[in-house]
């Protein structure tokens, strides 16, 4: 069945107030779960509080070529939010004021953004690291995308890509018919220009995301087993591999309403919560800036509309990394899938389970 996004759909989950009505009081059940805050507060960690801003994270749109089922970001071909050129300024600004040394590039697909190499060009330079993350089958549609991956090794940019498995069934089942192919093709080129390959220094890590309602296994191993199966089908390499857990938001929330999981799901994250986890995760060290230049403490915060708490700095153009590094984070219950078992961030697991 063809995917949409909730938005081209009118669904009732578009809205991220009835996305947050729902994770928090949609049935008895979720009502009486415990709340973040308090589980952080039993840990001494409430209220959450920055380490310092090391990583500068931007989603550059939310235009893509697919429509996942799983995707928070509620992205596809139908949605036309791209950042403007004023606030990509901005964000150069920023960058320099901070000396940011890690920039991280999302969407949708960030490639899609028609200043995506004008910018990257202009925050380059020696000693910063800029992550994109790409789907993969961006880079094997037209020429302008293909020629992508020689655009990101002369920037030695790190690419950090979504795959959901070594296998064509559940890949394609999760984000779409002929994913894995598209894929496959994608990751072979990739190698082919010494992205993943030992020593030439350019980074090719793979993103696992479970297709249910389920938790990730073991990050180590199951990175033994994708590296097993690849480099045995295809002769596929990669550098690492990351794995994420599907947060109750967007797109993945709606699968768990209609399938009936989200109760079982909710108390699953709950059970699951790791103090040592909590304590590494990402809101921490980040500063998330959407498209439309307001600020959010993560990714997951920027879906849900839920912005800094420092009023003073809420938009880019007011970038000030002193009020921002004193702010308290802004939590809710969709947090718990950052702090179950090993944890789980944009660069993989944070603890051991």
């Amino acid at each position: 069945m063809k995917v949409a996004s909730l938005v081209s759909r009118g669904h009732a989950l578009k809205d991220p107030k009835e996305q947050l009505r729902v994770i928090n009081s949609e049935t008895p059940v979720l009502c009486t779960l415990p709340r973040f805050h308090q589980l952080l507060e039993q840990s001494g960690l409430y209220p959450l509080r920055p380490t310092g801003i090391e990583i500068f994270q931007m989603n550059l749109g939310y235009m893509c070529n697919m429509t996942c089922k799983h995707c928070h970001v509620d992205a596809g071909p139908d949605r036309k939010e791209m950042m403007s050129r004023e606030n990509l300024e901005h964000c150069i600004r920023a960058i320099e004021q901070l000396d940011a040394q890690t920039v991280d590039l999302t969407g949708g697909a960030p490639e899609m953004h028609p200043d995506f190499e004008w910018f990257t060009e202009r925050i380059s330079k020696p000693g910063r690291k800029i992550i994109v993350r790409s789907n993969l089958t961006i880079l094997v549609t037209n020429p302008k995308y293909r020629a992508f991956p020689e655009f990101f090794k002369k920037h030695r940019m790190e690419v950090t890509c979504s795959l959901p498995f070594y296998n064509k069934f559940t890949t394609d089942k999760q984000r779409g018919e002929g994913t894995y192919d598209r894929s496959v093709e994608a990751l072979l080129h990739l190698n082919s220009i010494g992205y993943g390959m030992p020593e030439t220094g350019l980074e090719l890590n793979l993103v696992y995301n479970p297709a249910g309602a389920f938790l990730p296994a073991d990050q180590a191993a199951l990175e033994a087993d994708f590296r097993t199966n690849l480099r045995r089908r295809h002769g596929i390499e990669f550098s690492k591999l990351f794995t994420i857990t599907n947060l109750p938001i967007s797109r993945y929330l709606e699968f768990l309403v209609q399938s009936g999981n989200l109760d079982a799901y909710m108390q699953k994250l709950v059970e699951a919560y790791n103090p040592s986890a909590a304590a590494g995760v990402m809101c921490r060290n980040t500063i998330s800036v959407a498209w439309n230049g307001i600020l959010y403490d993560c990714d997951f915060n920027q879906m849900l509309e839920i912005p800094v708490e420092t009023e003073s700095s809420r938009h880019i153009r007011d970038f000030d990394p002193e009020a921002l590094n004193a702010r308290n984070i802004i939590v809710d219950q969709h947090c718990f899938g950052c702090t179950a078992g090993a944890g789980s961030s944009c660069g993989g697991a944070t603890a051991k389970a």
